[in-house]
């Protein structure tokens, strides 16, 4: 073993101590915190049980119902969770996992390298891969090595970074309920279901045997459907519930002025015009460009979001190494460059006006950005219409590409840049919107270079610089701005409340003061 290779390793055995000091002082603090019933409003209806439906709406449940591999701090650093610690392999070509050895599944079966394996495989099955499925591409095969221990071999080397990105983005299913995991939970998270009633709350109560020391704090987590997010305030205002998930900007920065605590993620969502280019005039590449100057960036960011974010013409944070801000000067909104390549399309106006915007009428934010590119267009002589949709038919229609254009927010862009491929509308195999083989090779190749070049020099640069110029040349997805998704809004009394990576929330943390 070289010295690089022995230090990874004794990094990875060391994580359980790492960890442990890490969150002492979140310990220290629940233990001032008092257990009861939490009450939380939430402004979508979950999709299903499934963690590997990695969508804005399933996110209060991940975390309540699984634990996932490893997990991340707020700052991005890698810290044990059912795997205590991990060795990546000469060459970075592996990855071994040591599990945990006192975690259970919800039904009771051990959670061990067998349910890890039995995960493993539904990811890497298109058809049931869903959000992992794209991630699980760098993944060759697997090894059981004993009961606790587990090796994941990959195709190619993969950066370290996209090596922990890939184990904090898997919960483990337990064997037994994969196959019904949509409509039954199987995980080994803090909370176990207790009831759901379509369309109007998830009732949750705390797991009895959780592996993690005094959590959860509260005995029940009561999640509430509202329609809207006047009537979710109103809601906190009466006393009705103690927290908000996933409200907006706008109703967020009002209650923070009355008093409420107002507690923002690390992981901002990046607000994306998904293009479908195998339909109607988005086949045409120079009308798709179009796009690229349409975007009242700005307009849309206050209107959407109250001005909470930054606008951006690529699909990353600030913080991504990917980020470009000159991309935000280049591919500004311009009506006179839209115009033009509009012209240089050769499409005849009745062909541009033949598709309409798929709207989540469920999403207030979702709406009124749809309204404000509706009213962009109609000043360059397209006439558009929205096509509104509840939300679990958007949702159903959004992952089946069942679209011509639409807005919807994509995450783990605060990570290695590949993992931009996690999404839908980005996935280089088996795109559910664009189809296989991928209509882009230009991108696929984009990413697979990202992929193979390591370190942080001009050959990195470079990867990054060519993947960024496909993205606006190839225009089948238009950034517009970052958002937060998974605001939280809380009474003064509820404490405890962490910032996670993916701004998922963290109930198992929270209690009351």
């Amino acid at each position: 073993m070289n010295s690089t290779l022995r230090r990874r390793t004794v990094l990875g055995a060391s994580m359980a101590v790492g960890a442990t000091a890490l969150l002492s002082p979140l310990a220290a603090h629940a233990q001032a915190l008092k257990g009861g019933r939490l009450r939380v409003a939430i402004l979508a209806d979950m999709v299903n049980f499934d963690p590997a439906q990695f969508s804005s709406q399933n996110f209060p449940l991940i975390k309540s119902l699984y634990d996932s591999l490893i997990e991340y701090t707020p700052e991005g650093q890698a810290v044990p969770s059912l795997a205590s610690a991990w060795t990546v392999g000469a060459g970075n070509n592996s990855v071994t996992l040591t599990l945990r050895r006192d975690v259970t599944f919800h039904s009771g079966a051990p959670m061990n390298a067998d349910a890890v394996a039995a995960t493993l495989k539904k990811a890497a099955d298109p058809k049931l891969g869903k959000n992992l499925f794209a991630t699980m591409a760098t993944v060759k095969d697997w090894t059981v090595v004993d009961p606790f221990t587990i090796r994941l071999n990959f195709s190619s080397p993969m950066p370290d970074k996209q090596i922990t990105d890939l184990l904090q983005f898997i919960s483990p299913i337990d064997p037994a309920g994969i196959e019904t995991v949509e409509t039954k939970p199987a995980g080994t998270g803090p909370f176990v279901l207790a009831e759901r009633v379509l369309g109007q709350r998830v009732r949750m109560t705390a797991n009895p045997k959780y592996w993690r020391a005094e959590k959860p704090i509260v005995s029940e987590v009561v999640l509430t459907f509202f329609s809207d997010n006047d009537s979710a305030s109103a809601a906190l205002e009466s006393g009705a519930v103690d927290m908000i998930y996933g409200g907006d900007s706008r109703s967020a920065l009002r209650l923070r002025a009355a008093g409420y605590q107002l507690v923002q993620g690390p992981g901002p969502l990046v607000q994306v015009f998904r293009i479908n280019t195998t339909q109607g005039p988005f086949r045409n590449e120079k009308f798709r460009q179009a796009f690229n100057h349409l975007m009242d960036r700005n307009a849309i960011l206050q209107v959407g979001y109250a001005g909470l974010g930054q606008v951006t013409a690529l699909p990353w944070v600030p913080a991504s190494p990917a980020a470009d801000i000159s991309y935000d000067i280049r591919y500004a909104f311009d009506l006179d460059k839209a115009r033009a390549l509009l012209r240089e399309s050769g499409l005849p106006q009745a062909e541009m006006n033949a598709w309409k915007i798929l709207v989540n009428g469920g999403d207030q934010a979702g709406v009124a950005i749809s309204q404000v590119l509706q009213s962009t267009l109609g000043r360059v002589g397209m006439t558009v219409e929205l096509e509104v949709m509840g939300t679990p038919e958007f949702t159903t229609a959004l992952l089946a590409g069942k679209f011509s254009g639409l807005f919807g927010g994509i995450g783990n862009i605060q990570k290695f840049p590949t993992r931009v491929a996690t999404n839908s509308i980005y996935r280089t195999v088996k795109n559910p919107v664009l189809g296989d083989p991928h209509p882009h090779p230009a991108y696929v190749a984009a990413i697979d270079r990202v992929n193979r070049t390591f370190g942080t020099g001009a050959e990195v640069k470079a990867a990054y610089d060519n993947l960024n110029k496909v993205l606006v040349e190839s225009a089948f997805a238009i950034p517009t701005n970052t958002y937060d998704i998974g605001l939280i809004v809380a009474a003064k009394n509820v404490g405890g409340i962490v910032r996670e990576i993916d701004n998922m929330p963290v109930f198992r943390t929270i209690g009351f003061r």
